[in-house]
């Protein structure tokens, strides 16, 4: 699994995709660091890190797009598949490659709250700063088990980016979906699954052990199925 992490990180500083990544998260993060907090004087980042939400979950196919469309269209799934590593181990590697590059990213939050302790403002309210970043992580960790998954689907990066981009949209809206069914008990379903909803408690600083099993499932769920994709193209 080491290895496969290793070239995972690897592969995303060694072309261009890894700092195109960066640019992208840190300019709108910085943009709208500088528009709600510093411009306002404001300490509180939860406006900050809501915003950053669809952010998240349209850069998140673009570093999950080479998880296994590469290695298929480069014709070296198979040999990753019959090497000595399990299925496990090359799943949780692309898995965690990805989570290190998106953890990466989350790193300008830090340096967003240490610099508001510089301000007259005061500092952040901690508690609502680091129940964000854990909703955040949360998030995701999520996004990129089911962006991994679409991958294995792929031999396309582009495809593999764009159903991923439409599957976060689709995500974005479920709240809106759920409101325009009129079916009680379906609409409640659709809702309960909704990624916004059981990120929204994480902005306020709380820590939902029911949100955060909710965000460990969905994590859980798609690894597997990503387990059974390849599972079923070794055996084939």
């Amino acid at each position: 699994m080491t290895a496969i992490l290793k070239k995972e990180l690897g592969s995303f500083f060694t072309s261009a995709v890894g700092y195109v990544v960066l640019a992208v998260y840190y300019f709108f993060a910085g943009l709208f660091f500088y528009y709600y907090c510093l411009m306002r004087s404001s300490k509180d980042m939860a406006t900050l890190f809501s915003n950053m939400f669809m952010i998240t979950v349209l850069v998140i196919p673009i570093i999950t797009m080479k998880s296994f469309s590469e290695e298929k269209k480069q014709k070296t799934d198979q040999a990753l598949l019959t090497s000595p590593l399990g299925l496990g181990e090359i799943v949780m590697g692309k898995f965690l490659g990805s989570t290190v590059m998106f953890l990466c990213c989350m790193a300008i939050y830090i340096l967003f709250a240490l610099t508001l302790c510089t301000y007259p403002s005061g500092t952040p309210d901690w508690s609502v700063f680091l129940g964000n970043l854990l909703g955040t992580i949360l998030l995701g960790s999520a996004m990129i088990a089911l962006n991994v998954f679409i991958s294995s689907l792929t031999e396309s990066m582009i495809i593999s980016a764009i159903i991923g981009m439409c599957a976060g949209l689709a995500i974005f809206f479920i709240d809106s979906i759920a409101n325009l069914v009129s079916v009680e008990w379906l609409s409640t379903a659709i809702a309960s699954i909704s990624f916004v909803r059981h990120y929204t408690n994480f902005t306020t600083g709380i820590l939902s052990v029911a949100d955060t099993v909710f965000f460990l499932s969905v994590i859980v769920l798609f690894i597997f199925l990503t387990l059974r994709v390849l599972e079923k193209r070794r055996w084939s």
